[in-house]
């Protein structure tokens, strides 16, 4: 706690030193919500959940993570920019390359809804032979095999998985972790403008994203029309999931590697949050979760952000992706927690990965490309797979619904809950340990991982 006291001083130094005029709120208090965000959702009918844990990994599409999952809609075949069919072919997780998904990447893999882009993908290969990556017109016609991520696979055959389950933005990591706490990635409220990309550095310094960023940091932002914005420092005067839970007195715990900026530290870019006590709440390493759980201490809401290895990142990670998620899953089904807790795992972006379902367009930035989701739970519906249409505001209202709070009345107004993933009428379901190939100590023994795969082009 001392060394979260200390970012608190800090943090008024460096308000001042940059310039920021944001007005300075306690992240609880009426003074911190507009009145547009009064008013409380109606509580879910009959639900025995307690605790929510949305776990978030990186950079994945259905037809790239779950392709042939009975019953879902994927597809093995895409189509090029010349109109010719292009097979999906299997690819290892831990394949040496990363694809361009940044704004402009989306809007090229959309092509005008054609889906056909993807051929024109841009790719960084990371191997020191670079005959081990794909061509660049066929990289993006991947699928990774049933075999290497089994985990995510039982979880999915054995509750819920989310077919049609769509990334709000159209861009990279850093907007869409905002979209996941915020439903929205306006730089402040009832701003035209939201942060579009990834933020950059002058200096090319890494890991930057937050009110902590240095002072060079810089985000892209988009504006309705879909024109670029202004850029701006990346430290939003913006509601937030965790300032609702604060007014209500709801306990949240959002989990991160390591302290400081990064581009998936999202409560680190709300200055009302970042700038006041509720920060600490923030935790790292990732691992503590672990901890937390084991001893009794979860809170009613938790987000679960990776550390690079674990995190499912093209390029980037290990392989331990999946049994990371079962690490986290499998404590609390041996916990007393489980018979009140609700588990939702999704990806924060497409991460250039092929998909062939258009998502429906609303405005200039929303929304992207379908990632997957799944929902465990003993209340979760069984080997079942659900076809609504899901967006990050889902999981927001779903937090709403169970809790009591207030709407953000960003996407969430819009979006559908989670209902149909679940069926309250019957007894907790026993539960069954997901077999994985690395265990809970083995993830709460590994050191603190500095590294940020996010350099999206």
């Amino acid at each position: 706690m001392t060394n979260k006291f200390s970012l608190f001083l800090l943090a008024g130094a460096f308000l001042s030193i940059s310039g920021c005029t944001f007005p300075v709120g306690d992240g609880a208090g009426s003074a911190t919500i507009p009145r547009l965000y009064e008013g409380v959702a109606e509580p879910l009918s009959g639900t025995p959940i307690r605790h929510v844990i949305v776990v978030i990994q990186e950079n994945r599409t259905v037809d790239n993570f779950f392709n042939g999952f009975p019953n879902a809609d994927t597809v093995l075949q895409g189509e090029n920019e010349r109109g010719e069919a292009v097979t999906l072919q299997p690819t290892s997780l831990t394949a040496p390359y990363d694809l361009g998904h940044r704004h402009g990447s989306w809007r090229l893999d959309y092509a005008r809804g054609k889906m056909f882009g993807f051929s024109s993908e841009s790719i960084d290969c990371y191997a020191h032979v670079h005959r081990q990556c794909p061509r660049s017109y066929v990289a993006a016609y991947g699928y990774v095999p049933k075999s290497q991520i089994q985990p995510y696979w039982d979880m999915a055959e054995q509750y819920t998985f989310a077919d049609e389950m769509f990334q709000t933005n159209q861009g990279p990591s850093f907007p869409a972790h905002q979209y996941l706490v915020s439903g929205t990635s306006t730089i402040a409220n009832d701003s035209p403008y939201k942060a579009s990309d990834n933020p950059d550095d002058v200096r090319g310094r890494r890991r930057q994203g937050g009110c902590d960023s240095v002072l060079g940091a810089r985000v892209p932002t988009i504006d309705p029309a879909g024109n670029a914005g202004p850029s701006v420092f990346p430290c939003f005067h913006r509601i937030s999931i965790m300032q609702l839970m604060d007014r209500q007195d709801v306990s949240w715990r959002y989990y991160q590697e390591y302290g400081g900026s990064g581009q998936w530290h999202a409560v680190d870019a709300i200055e009302n949050i970042w700038h006041s006590p509720s920060y600490s709440n923030v935790e790292w390493p990732s691992s503590r979760v672990l901890k937390d759980i084991g001893r009794g201490e979860l809170a009613d809401v938790s987000f679960v952000t990776p550390d690079a290895k674990d995190s499912d990142h093209a390029g980037r990670n290990n392989g331990s992706g999946p049994s990371w998620v079962a690490s986290i899953v499998n404590a609390v089904g041996k916990s007393s927690y489980w018979d009140s807790t609700a588990i939702v795992v999704t990806w924060d972006d497409w991460g250039g990965w092929y998909d062939h379902v258009p998502p429906k367009v609303f405005n200039s930035y929303e929304l992207g490309f379908r990632v997957p989701m799944i929902v465990i739970s003993p209340y979760a519906k069984t080997h079942y797979v659900s076809h609504v249409a899901y967006e990050f505001g889902s999981i927001l209202k779903f937090i709403e619904e169970t809790f009591g709070l207030p709407s953000l009345k960003t996407t969430d107004r819009r979006s559908t809950d989670l209902s149909d993933c679940f069926d309250f009428r019957r007894p907790a379901r026993a539960f069954a340990a997901i077999p994985a190939k690395y265990s809970i100590d083995y993830f709460e023994r590994q050191p603190i991982d500095y590294e940020s795969p996010d350099d999206d082009r």
